[in-house]
Parts: structure tokens; sequence; C-alpha cells
């Protein structure tokens, strides 16, 4: 049941609607006699190949942001761990932890909501999340006035380092896809498929059982477009829209970590 539940959620009206110009060309050709025994192979040449090749290079970039991520939480836990156990046991301790822990659920917070709308990207953000590292960076000098010793406020800087990198590489995942052009072309051939196979699908129609022929032309119509759709889903990782999509609202599981 619930593999049905996942494939029903990339049913939509761009299937819906190649699925019936396929069979309506199908219909047609059938009528007028107008038959052709087109190489099947040309499909997997002009469309299966291209959006095969670009879920691969989506799913490699969906693999590398989920890296990046989790060095982005390892990086926050770590200089949380260094703020509770680095600094001195002296008057300010729990309100410089406090201050820390407030700052880095708030940057989840901030990475979740730029990353969630990249495309409407814009400088107030960008510079709202890099508000929140510049409060992690200063929160450092606090650490060296209540005692932490030099070598360790560098190592703590080199976390901060890290966590903006992480940060960025995300940025990139979100504002550079995989070739524009291979998805234009593919989607142009999956528009034009139907029309351009119809003769194809009435000869198998007219060769052996009328049904056979609407049957392939049904089921070639589902392949082509789901796979389309997976690449679509898992072209932004960060959108949560595909099940695929990484899920970037760990605010409260983190906040449940940093009260233990």
């Amino acid at each position: 049941m619930n593999t049905l539940k996942d494939f029903l959620k990339i049913v939509d009206t761009h299937m819906i609607a190649v699925i019936l110009l396929s069979l309506l060309m199908t219909f047609v050709c059938s009528r007028l006699n107008f038959q052709a025994d087109l190489p099947s192979s040309f499909v997997g040449i002009a469309i299966v190949f291209p959006v095969v090749f670009s879920i691969n290079a989506a799913y490699k970039r969906r693999e590398d942001a989920l890296g990046y991520f989790a060095d982005f939480k390892a990086n926050i836990m770590s200089l949380y761990y260094a703020f509770r156990d680095w600094v001195p046991e002296k008057e300010g301790k729990a309100e410089l932890k406090s201050k820390f822990k407030e700052t880095a659920l708030e940057t989840f917070n901030q990475l979740h909501l730029y990353l969630k709308n990249t495309r409407s990207e814009s400088h107030e953000s960008l510079s709202e999340i890099y508000r929140q590292f510049s409060i992690l960076s200063g929160l450092h000098e606090e650490m060296r006035s209540a005692g932490v010793p030099a070598n360790e406020i560098s190592r703590a800087n080199q976390y901060v380092k890290a966590i903006i990198a992480d940060f960025e590489k995300m940025r990139n995942i979100c504002l550079y896809r995989t070739p524009v052009a291979l998805r234009a072309y593919s989607k142009l051939f999956l528009t034009a498929f139907p029309i351009v196979f119809g003769p194809y699908f009435a000869s198998i129609a007219v060769k052996y059982y009328p049904a056979v022929g609407y049957m392939l032309s049904f089921l070639y119509s589902i392949v082509l477009v789901s796979l389309n759709h997976i690449q679509e889903d898992l072209e932004n990782p960060f959108d949560g829209v595909g099940e695929d999509d990484i899920r970037l609202d760990v605010r409260i599981q983190y906040e449940k970590i940093m009260s233990e």
C-alpha cells in the first residue's frame, strides 16, 4: 500500500495530459490507417537516457547535500559541547551556554527557512542567517572573557568557519541545478513523444490487437513521465516537495538534545 501511495504522489495533470494525448494519437492514427514501425530504441536514446542521466546527477547532489547538512549539525553540536564543557565553572557560565543554545537553534531555523525558499532568495534572508553566524562568532569573545584559553578559542573559530562553509555548499546546490539545457531537451521530447509515436502504437494495434497498442501507449507514457517527475523531485532536495527531500526542520530534535 505504501508503494502505491508513493507512486500516486507523482500522478498529476502533466502525466494525465501525456497519457490522454498518446491514446488519442493512437486512435487517430489507427482510424486514418497511418502506421509506422518506428525503432523503439529511439525512446531510450532521445528520452530515457537523458532523463536517467539527470536523475543520477540530481541524486548525487542530494547525497552531497546530506553530507554537508550532517557536517553542519555536527559542527554546531561540537560548539555546544565546547560551551558546555570548556567554560570554567563560574558565574555566567549558565547564561553563556543558554545564549549559545538559543543562537544555535535559531541558526537551524533560519537555515530551514532559507534553503526551503531559495527560489525567492532575498538579501534579507541571506543577511539573517549570516547574522546568526556573526552572533556565534561573537560568543567566542565571551568565552575568552570567561577564561577559556586562546588555543581553545581558535579551535572554536574553526567550527564556525566549517559551519559557514557547509551552509555555502548547500546554498550552491540550491542555486545551481543540473544542466538546464538537458532538462529542457528532455521535456521537449517528452511532450513530442505522444505525437511522434502515435503511428507506431497504431501499427501495434492493427497488427496484433487494438488493446495491445493502447496498452503500450499507456505504459510508455506512464514510465517516461514518471522518470521525469522523479528527476524534478530530486532536483531541489531542500524544497520539501518530493519524498526523498532532506528534512531540515530539526530544531525541535536538537532543542531536546541541548536540554539534556
